[in-house]
């Protein structure tokens, strides 16, 4: 592992070569989505290359020596969200509009499972999820560089990503989300292993995702950003020193804010969008009342409120409810919305996990904790953000979950490993009892300096 620390491309192109195929697809089909070269390259776009990919990932996985059966509640709770939306498509005031777009959820059902079935080990963990923040970097530096060159102004549209999940400038902003927590915390932990180049630009792909979100004019996803940073300097203990720079940089950033986008903060509530998501959510809220259970049908509440509150469309045709709650709620019901919150919060619960864990053993990889911390504040920048974007459905959620899910599991074995063989030990060294036969540990030292010269 310590050779991949040092994202050394020849380190890490062989570890890639000796995984199977199956995780070779599930890398294809991520590199496929992020990355999106048919945008790029037109010739390429003759293909759903990432069905494909998950196509191949499935009919590979049987075959691969290292898939794994992953013990997990949230597993449970997936597949009974999934029962949930195709009841309340079948049941819906207009069946026709959820079937046809039954696959937005069972889409990210199927990337679920594979990711945390074939990402079973902790090299595999780490490849997938470089993989994960490079693709974010080119978003990133993209829209960094797009406001830059605007030199900060404001624009209406804000920055528009690739066609697909990001190409909304919300929806962009709720991606940086995402990414910066995670590129951040890994920065932090690879610096000393890496050169200071890269570990610079790890740092650069964080501050590049924070400026994009800033000059996306996505309110929900700045007020987002200012909640994950102040949740960062909470969690590290951030010294007053750091604290300070950090609250320096806040102000100089808010200062490079255009006046436009200052002003629209200043309307917040009164302007024509605010008044147009307050009537969709007003609008949600009474179809929960109505149709409790199942709701009034997945994605049926822009035909439902169509019927019902035609006058009170302010840009043409109805929009989704604009928050990701209203969102599943009205798609299915309280049943189907207190689910998706048991999801989110086995998100943070598993997080969490994953961090006492490691706390008290020597085995788990060195990487898990502070990417585990990167999981959980990029899950509340997805919460806070969706509370003014509709994206239940997009990536964000369900990726996170995933890589959560996965990595909880890798922790999981080797802290089992380790209490099978009797050689749990805590990181700070000091000796444990054995519970079997009283005797003690040595501590920790010795047992990294034995685990190196049986590596070496």
């Amino acid at each position: 592992m310590n050779k991949l620390y040092t994202f050394n491309p020849k380190a890490l192109w062989a570890q890639f070569k000796r995984e199977h195929f199956a995780f070779w697809m599930i890398c294809l089909y991520l590199f496929v989505q992020y990355f999106d070269p048919q945008e790029i390259y037109h010739r390429l776009d003759f293909l759903p290359w990432d069905k494909v990919a998950l196509g191949l990932a499935v009919l590979a996985l049987p075959l691969d020596p290292h898939r794994g059966r992953v013990k997990d509640s949230s597993n449970i709770w997936m597949t009974l969200f999934l029962i949930v939306i195709l009841l309340s498509s079948a049941l819906a005031l207009f069946p026709a509009v959820s079937w046809k777009n039954w696959f937005a959820f069972v889409d990210w059902y199927v990337i679920y499972f594979l990711i945390i079935t074939i990402v079973t080990t902790p090299e595999r963990f780490f490849l997938f999820i470089a993989l994960f923040l490079l693709a974010n970097f080119k978003l990133a530096f993209f829209g960094a560089r797009t406001w830059i060159t605007r030199g900060f102004g404001f624009a209406s549209w804000g920055i528009q990503g690739p066609q697909g999940f990001f190409e909304n400038s919300a929806d962009l902003s709720t991606e940086m989300l995402m990414f910066a927590p995670i590129a951040f915390e890994l920065a932090l932990f690879v610096k000393p292993y890496v050169k200071r180049f890269t570990y610079w630009f790890l740092m650069a792909g964080s501050i590049a995702g924070a400026l994009t979100i800033l000059g996306a004019s996505s309110r929900g996803a700045q007020v987002a950003l200012g909640a994950q940073a102040g949740w960062i300097a909470i969690q590290r203990k951030l010294k007053l020193k750091t604290l300070l720079v950090i609250t320096v940089l806040g102000i100089v950033g808010y200062q490079f804010l255009p006046t436009a986008e200052k002003a629209r903060f200043a309307t917040a509530g009164t302007d024509q969008t605010s008044i147009q998501r307050l009537l969709y959510w007003n609008a949600g809220v009474k179809m929960i009342e109505h149709h409790p259970f199942l709701g009034v049908g997945f994605f049926n509440f822009a035909p439902d409120y169509a019927i019902h509150d035609p006058n009170h469309l302010f840009f043409g045709k109805p929009q989704l409810p604009h928050n990701i709650f209203i969102q599943v709620g009205t798609d299915a019901g309280l049943i189907g919305l207190a689910l998706f919150i048991i999801l989110i919060f086995r998100n943070f619960r598993l997080a969490g996990e994953i961090r006492r864990r490691c706390a008290v053993s020597g085995k788990t990889p060195a990487f898990a904790p502070g990417i585990a911390r990167g999981l959980a504040v990029a899950a509340w920048g997805f919460v806070i953000a969706g509370q003014f974007n509709t994206v239940g459905y997009y990536p964000f959620l369900w990726i996170n979950l995933a890589l959560t899910v996965s990595l909880a599991n890798i922790v999981r074995k080797a802290v089992e490993g380790q209490e099978a063989r009797g050689t749990l030990v805590r990181p700070h060294g000091r000796p444990e009892m054995h519970i079997a036969s009283g005797t003690r540990r040595p501590p920790v030292s010795a047992f990294l300096k034995k685990t190196d010269d049986a590596a070496n």
